[in-house]
């Protein structure tokens, strides 16, 4: 089987509209691209397993396509300091907090998209703002099975050093409303097993779309053939009341 499909990770991408700053930290922004006043404001949180080295950057073509398709979008930046995940967490809230005010062209709503590890976060999220509309892409929706598996090479332990992770673990958490909640995993992720979001799913109801062929990049890529199984799922979310 030929290994997932990276490309979009280093695929250029047209600057942001303008970039936001949510905090005084220097990765506490956001880079935003204008869409339709009508619609949600799409929130984006990256993946890249709460290392420092991987950044909001590669969300770029997934946030320009999402912009020509109509979507107002901010790529938000956060701190990722091994051993420290307090740090990340409360700068996704604020985020959240702040975006809604700083962000024009939207209706008011919000729709938190996260991949992978930022799908751990927007599920976070979720748990303590049951408002949030959330659709989670290959997340790591069960830290204490993750570490147990070692994905990502030890990332889990990294990113939570001390910490026993409980209160940051979507699995241990309330779990989200399921009308307000999609995961999409392809189940041929080698990244992430589609496992972790099949769990999650039967714990709380939430819908869960896994194709037989889709990868673990393959809803942030937008000439990956499962890119219009993210659109089509946002505009439906955002049709529910």
């Amino acid at each position: 089987m030929p290994g997932e499909d990276e490309s979009v990770l280093s695929r250029p991408a047209p600057a942001p509209d303008r970039t936001v700053a949510y905090g005084v930290d220097q990765d506490q922004i956001a880079g935003v691209r204008l869409g339709d006043a009508t619609r949600p404001l799409l929130v984006i949180l990256h993946g890249g397993f709460w290392r420092p080295r991987f950044d909001r950057t590669h969300t770029g073509p997934m946030a320009e396509a999402l912009r020509a398709a109509g979507w107002t979008t901010a790529a938000v930046e956060y701190r990722r300091v091994p051993g420290d995940p307090d740090a990340t967490a409360s700068d996704v809230r604020a985020a959240l907090d702040a975006l809604p005010s700083l962000v024009s062209a939207h209706d008011g709503r919000m729709i938190v998209i996260g991949h992978s590890a930022g799908g751990q976060l927007a599920l976070w999220a979720a748990a303590h703002d049951h408002t949030l509309r959330t659709v989670a892409l290959a997340p790591v929706a069960d830290l204490r099975r993750a570490e147990e598996l070692g994905l990502g090479g030890g990332a889990v332990r990294a990113f939570l050093g001390a910490h026993d992770g409980t209160a940051l673990d979507p699995m241990r958490l309330p779990p989200v409303p399921a009308d307000r909640c999609v995961l999409l995993h392809g189940r041929r992720d080698e990244t992430v097993p589609a496992a972790l979001s099949e769990a999650y799913a039967a714990r709380c109801g939430a819908e869960l779309i896994a194709p037989a062929d889709a990868h673990h990049y393959s809803f942030i890529d937008p000439r990956d053939p499962h890119w219009p199984l993210l659109t089509d799922t946002l505009s439906g979310l955002s049709r529910r009341a």
